[in-house]
Formats: structure tokens, C-alpha cells, sequence
């Protein structure tokens, strides 16, 4: 049975830089597409990042293209958000979710299409 369990969450200035991790209670992450999500209370659970399952393809929304980045090491089954630029819209708790669908359908980073998923972790963006 996969686990993910997050970590790397933290209170951090805007402008400032944090690097979350999705660690894999698996043999191989190889077989699961990872996503990175976000939620803020009384909001909708979005998708973030997300990162195919070969490891080839990556897609990210809008407003963290640029400033984000989803890498693994399959080594050591750990997926990791380096979020760069904080703002403090990027404020949340951040979860990290494991699919086996294909790449056409979970680039778009439904949270219905991921199966498994962690226990969060907290990020604060504040002066």
C-alpha cells in the first residue's frame, strides 16, 4: 500500500524560498505520477505541480510557472516542490498526491484523478 508523507513546510518571508517533500512509502515511485496541491481554508483544493510517472513530463499552473519546480529522486522515492518567489497567495497547506492514470489526463491536475495522498504540510508566506 503507497504512503506519501510531506514535509518542508514552514513560515518564510515573501520573496523568500522553501523546498517541500513528498517522501514514498513504496518500492518504486516509477509507477505513480506525483501532483503537488494547495489549499487555503474555505477554498477549493488546487493543483500546483505535477510530474508523469517516467519522470519526463512536468506541468504547473499558472501563477507558480516560473517561480516552482517538481524533480524526484528515484533513489531515495522523494518528490520535491523548490518553491521560489514566495507570495503570499501561496499561503496553504500543501499536499502531495500519487496517480496511475495516464499523462494526457492528470496534467490537468484534477484532485478526483489522484488516489493516494498525505497528511499536508503547512506553508506561511508572511513579513
Amino acid at each position: 500500500q503507497l504512503q506519501l508523507v510531506e514535509s518542508g513546510g514552514g513560515l518564510v518571508q515573501p520573496g523568500g524560498s522553501l523546498r517541500l517533500s513528498c517522501a514514498a512509502i513504496v518500492p518504486t515511485l516509477s509507477y505513480y505520477a506525483i501532483g503537488w496541491f494547495r489549499q487555503v481554508s474555505g477554498k477549493e483544493r488546487e493543483g500546483v505541480a505535477v510530474l508523469s510517472a517516467p519522470g519526463r513530463d512536468t506541468n504547473y499552473a499558472d501563477s507558480v510557472k516560473g517561480r516552482f519546480n517538481i524533480s524526484r529522486d528515484v533513489g531515495k522515492n522523494i518528490v520535491y516542490l523548490d518553491m521560489n518567489s514566495l507570495e503570499s497567495e501561496d499561503t496553504g497547506v500543501y499536499y502531495c498526491a500519487s496517480a496511475r492514470n495516464g499523462w494526457s489526463t492528470i496534467r490537468n491536475m484534477r484532485p478526483y484523478q489522484f488516489e493516494v495522498w498525505g497528511q499536508g504540510t503547512k506553508v506561511t508566506v508572511s513579513a
